[in-house]
């Protein structure tokens, strides 16, 4: 103990059902060190857990279409020629991410 930082140990006794759901937030928040946890509950009072899991997905949907669209341009760039069927893969794929928004911004 002569290494450690913290030397003041706070114990706090709870019921078996306080102790669930502390369990329970702790999952939800993805952490297994309680004392990390206790901590910092005790001095902010509150964790703001972002769900980003919308905006992962939209990301990779975002990605996939830049990969369509960067297709569609090497291949202007390589032919010098830009064909109907590729202005309008590049307006669907613009509908595409508006769609995205759209739903993201909805939930």
């Amino acid at each position: 103990m002569a290494n450690r930082k913290r030397k003041i140990v706070l114990r706090v006794p709870v019921t078996p059902e306080e102790r669930a759901l502390i369990q329970e937030k702790m999952a939800q928040l993805g952490t297994g060190n309680f004392s990390a946890y206790a901590r910092k509950m005790l001095i902010d009072g509150y964790i703001v857990h972002v769900d980003t899991s919308d905006i992962r997905a939209q990301t990779a949907e975002l990605q996939k279409i830049g990969v369509n669209v960067n297709q569609i341009a090497r291949r202007i760039n390589s032919t010098g020629a830009v064909y109907a069927q590729d202005v309008e893969d590049i307006k669907g794929a613009l509908a595409q991410i508006w769609q995205l928004q759209r739903y993201i911004l909805s939930r």
